[in-house]
C-alpha cells in the first residue's frame, strides 16, 4: 500500500509547477483528478517528442485522471463543488483571483470544508504590484536575478530546464505533506500559497547575502565557480571537458602533488589559499589547463581518482541517455510506453507501481457518473 492511498486530490492545473506537485502525490498513491479545459492543459501541445505527445505532459501527468470541465457552465460548476466536498487537497494555478471569482476561493472552500487543504500557486503572490503580472519560468528566472548570475561573462543565461516551475512545485509538495501531517493531529486543513518568485528568491539567498555583504554580485563565470579556485572545466587532449572541484586546502595539496606533480606549489605566493587563487584565477586556470591538455579523458580520470579529487565529465544529453547512473521508469501513455528518468527518491520495499498518462477527458464520463447529483 502506498502512503497516500485513500486521499483525493483535485488539481485545476496546467503547465509545470502545479503538475510537479500533484504528480508526486499521485506517485505516493493519492487519487488525482486533473481538471482540464476542453482544449486541454496547454502543456499537452508543447512538443510531440514523447511517442507523439508532449515531453512535458508525459513527464508530469502519470497516474492522474483527466476530467474536462467548463466551470462557467452551471452543471460543471456544481459538479466541481460536489467533487471538492469529498476532496482532501485542492491545487490550482489559475490567474490570481480567478477561482475566487468563480466561487471557489481557498478561504471560502475551507470554511465549507474544514478538513480541506488548499494550494494556490501564482507567479508573484496574490498581493502587491506584481500580483497581476503573467509569470512563466524564464520571466521569473530574469526577474529573480537568477539569469544575471547564470551563463558566460558575455551575458546572462537561462538555466536549461524549468527550474523556477520545478522549485515551486517541490515547495508546494513539501507544504502539502506538512499540512497532511498537521491535519492528522488537529483535524483541520489549511491554506497554502506558493509563488514562482518566492521559490526562486529563496534559492537566490547566497548571491543575495553575498551582494548585501560585499556590495558586489557574484560574477557569471560559465562552468567555473565565482568564489572557489580551481573549480571549473578543463579540456583534455582528446576533446573531453573534465570539471574538477577543489573544496579545501587539503584537496588542493593532494591535487598539486597527485595530479600536477608539483607538491611544492601550495607554498608559493598566489597559490597558497583559496582567496589568493581566486585573485590569481587566470594564472591558476591556465596552469591547470596546460596539464589537462597533455592527457586523454581516461588518463585524466585515472590521475584524478588516484589523487582523490572530485570530478565529473561535462556530458551532453546524449551522454545522459546512456549514463550508467541513469535509472528509468517506463510510463504508459495513449501513444505507447515512454521511458522517463525515474523519480529521485528510492524507497525500501517492493517496487512502486505508477499509473498511466491520461488522454484528454479520458475519465470524464466515469467521474461525472461517480459524482453526479444524488
Amino acid at each position: 500500500m502506498r502512503p497516500l492511498e485513500g486521499l483525493l486530490v483535485v488539481a485545476m492545473e496546467q503547465a509545470v509547477a502545479a503538475p510537479t506537485c500533484s504528480v508526486k502525490l499521485a506517485d505516493a498513491g493519492a487519487r488525482v483528478i486533473k481538471i482540464e479545459r476542453a482544449e486541454g492543459d496547454f502543456a499537452r501541445g508543447y512538443d510531440t517528442a514523447a511517442a507523439g505527445q508532449s515531453s512535458y505532459f508525459v513527464w508530469l501527468n502519470r497516474g492522474k485522471e483527466s476530467l474536462v470541465l467548463d466551470i462557467k457552465q452551471a452543471e460543471d460548476k456544481a459538479l466541481l463543488a460536489r467533487i471538492l466536498a469529498k476532496a482532501d487537497v485542492f491545487i490550482q494555478n489559475l490567474a490570481p483571483g480567478a477561482m475566487g471569482r468563480a466561487g471557489f476561493g481557498s478561504a471560502e472552500l475551507r470554511a465549507r470544508h474544514p478538513r480541506l487543504i488548499t494550494v494556490d500557486i501564482s507567479g508573484y503572490g496574490e498581493e502587491g504590484d506584481y500580483a497581476a503580472m503573467k509569470a512563466y519560468d524564464l520571466l521569473v528566472q530574469a526577474e529573480s536575478g537568477l539569469a544575471s548570475i547564470t551563463g558566460h561573462p558575455a551575458g546572462p543565461g537561462r538555466v536549461g530546464v524549468s527550474v523556477v516551475d520545478i522549485a515551486c512545485g517541490m515547495n508546494a509538495h513539501a507544504a502539502v505533506l506538512e499540512a497532511l501531517i498537521a491535519r492528522s493531529i488537529t483535524g483541520q486543513g489549511t491554506g497554502i500559497a506558493v509563488s514562482l518568485f518566492d521559490g526562486m528568491a529563496d534559492w537566490m539567498n547566497v548571491p543575495l547575502l553575498y551582494y548585501e555583504g560585499t556590495g558586489k554580485a557574484p560574477a557569471r563565470v560559465g562552468l567555473a565557480h565565482p568564489s572557489i579556485c580551481p573549480y571549473g572545466a578543463f579540456a583534455t587532449s582528446d576533446g573531453a571537458l573534465v570539471l574538477i572541484s577543489i573544496q579545501n586546502e587539503r584537496e588542493w595539496a593532494a591535487f598539486c602533488g597527485g595530479f600536477l606533480n608539483q607538491p611544492g606549489l601550495p607554498a608559493e605566493p598566489g597559490w597558497r589559499s583559496n582567496n589568493e587563487r581566486v585573485a590569481n584565477r587566470p594564472a591558476v586556470d591556465a596552469h591547470v589547463g596546460r596539464t589537462f591538455a597533455t592527457m586523454t579523458r581516461d588518463e585524466a580520470a585515472a590521475r584524478l581518482n588516484l589523487a582523490g579529487i572530485a570530478y565529473g565529465f561535462v556530458n551532453g544529453v546524449a551522454e545522459l541517455a546512456s549514463h550508467p547512473a541513469l535509472r528509468r521508469l517506463v510510463v504508459e501513455t495513449p501513444g505507447g510506453p515512454v521511458p522517463v528518468a525515474a523519480p529521485a527518491a528510492r524507497l525500501a520495499g517492493p517496487p512502486r507501481s505508477y499509473g498511466p498518462v491520461p488522454a484528454l477527458g479520458e475519465h470524464s464520463a466515469a467521474i461525472r457518473a461517480e459524482f453526479g447529483p444524488a
